[in-house]
C-alpha cells in the first residue's frame, strides 16, 4: 500500500511538472528544473526503498542531495555581484573584492614596482613594509593585506615597521573618479546604491570588524563625496 501511495505521487509530480513546464516562461522553466531534478530522482529512490531495494534507492536519495547542493553553489556565485574597490596611495593601488572580502594589490613604485601582491613571497612582503613605513596610507594598505594573507606576521615584525596611528589620515579631497572606483560602483550610481555599496564595505573593512581605518575612512569619503553630487544635481 505504501508503495502504491509512493508510486501515485510520483505519477503526480510527473504531470504537474509537464503541465507547469508547457505554460511558465523560459527563465521561470530553467530555475524550476534546477530544483525538480533533485526532486524527482530523491523519489525514485524513496520509492526503491520502500520497495525493499534500499541498496539501489539510498544512493539515489545521497545523490539527489548532492545534485542539489551543487546548484544551491551555481545559483549563489551567478548571485554574486562582482563588485571590486580600488584605492590608491603613493606606493599601492589596492583592490578588494565585495564578495569575498579578498584582497590584492599592486606595487606601484621602488624596488617592488610592477609587482602583484598576490605573487610576492613573505620576505619580500616584509622588505616592502620595511620600505613604505613612512607612508602612512601605504603602510595601512599593506597592514590589511597582510592581516589577510599571514595573521601572525605582526609577531615577527620589526616594532618601529608599520604606519603611524596619531590622528585621522589627510587624504586630500577624494575626485568623483576615485569615489565611484572605491566603492566599485559605475558612473550614474543612484544614491540608493551608493549608499548600499558603502553598508557592504563597512562590513569588510570598518577597524571595529577587523578591518582597516584607511580604507574605512576612504569610504566614507567616497561616499559623501557621491551623495553630495547627487544633492548639487537635484533640482
Amino acid at each position: 500500500m505504501t508503495i502504491l501511495i509512493a508510486l501515485i505521487a510520483v505519477a503526480a509530480f510527473t504531470i504537474l511538472g509537464l503541465i507547469y513546464f508547457a505554460n511558465a516562461p523560459t527563465a521561470q522553466v530553467a530555475g524550476s528544473i534546477r530544483v525538480a531534478g533533485p526532486v524527482a530522482l530523491a523519489l525514485v529512490g524513496v520509492v526503491l526503498s520502500l520497495a525493499g531495494r534500499i541498496g539501489a534507492g539510498a544512493p539515489l536519495i545521497m545523490m539527489a542531495l548532492a545534485w542539489f547542493g551543487r546548484q544551491r553553489q551555481v545559483v549563489n556565485r551567478r548571485r554574486s555581484t562582482g563588485q571590486r574597490s580600488t584605492v590608491r596611495s603613493a606606493w599601492l593601488e589596492m583592490m578588494l573584492d565585495h564578495d569575498t572580502g579578498d584582497m590584492n594589490g599592486l606595487v606601484l613604485v621602488g624596488p617592488f614596482e610592477g609587482r602583484e601582491l598576490d605573487d610576492m613571497s613573505e620576505d619580500e612582503l616584509r622588505n616592502l613594509a620595511e620600505d613604505l613605513a613612512d607612508d602612512r596610507e601605504s603602510a595601512e594598505l599593506l597592514e590589511a593585506y597582510l592581516d589577510r594573507r599571514m595573521p601572525g606576521w605582526r609577531d615577527d615584525a620589526d616594532p618601529d615597521v608599520g604606519a603611524r596611528k596619531a590622528g585621522p589620515h589627510d587624504t586630500g579631497t577624494v575626485t568623483e573618479q576615485e569615489a565611484y572606483k572605491i566603492l566599485g560602483l559605475e558612473p550614474g550610481a543612484t544614491a540608493s546604491q551608493i549608499r548600499q555599496a558603502h553598508r557592504s564595505l563597512m562590513q569588510r573593512v570598518h577597524p571595529d570588524l577587523g578591518g582597516n581605518a584607511f580604507l574605512a575612512q576612504r569610504v566614507n569619503e567616497a561616499r559623501d563625496v557621491l551623495l553630495r553630487n547627487h544633492a548639487d544635481r537635484d533640482p
